[in-house]
């Protein structure tokens, strides 16, 4: 059944990367996610983290651990993630002045959003916009 559950994302998003360690600093540094969460193994491989954005989330864990999700995600390409921000411009100029690769410029979409697109350190797609369409239950 769909709807909203008490404040809670109901989808979270799940990324893995060679270097996770890396990929959560440039989400927090330049694209400016709040790091949550955050479980190493014994050899630093980053288990699992939670960073938020809004009031949504993404998950975030290192390659090459073994498991039934790393397995089934090894042949996986690259993800895009869309997240909702206030003031898409000066995200943007932020996200630039960190080094993030960006794609494209802010653009005024057809449907009323103004958005624009980076790639992270290992290629995900990563676009922030003002789009943010209203679920009912």
């Amino acid at each position: 059944m769909a709807g909203t559950s008490g404040g809670r994302p109901s989808i979270y998003p799940t990324l893995l990367y060679t270097d996770a360690k890396a990929a959560i600093q440039q989400l927090t540094d330049a694209l400016g996610f709040l790091e949550l969460a955050l479980y190493e193994g014994e050899d630093g491989a980053v288990l699992h983290a939670e960073l938020a954005q809004g009031n949504g989330a993404v998950m975030i864990g290192s390659k090459g651990r073994g498991g039934v999700f790393d397995t089934a995600m090894k042949d996986a390409g690259t993800a895009g993630v869309y997240v909702v921000v206030d003031d898409v411009d000066a995200h943007h100029r932020w996200a630039a002045e960190h080094g993030v690769e960006i794609l494209m410029p802010p653009t005024d979409q057809d449907y009323g959003s103004r958005d624009y697109m980076a790639r992270d350190i290992e290629g995900n797609l990563w676009s922030f916009g003002t789009y943010a369409p209203v679920i009912s239950d």
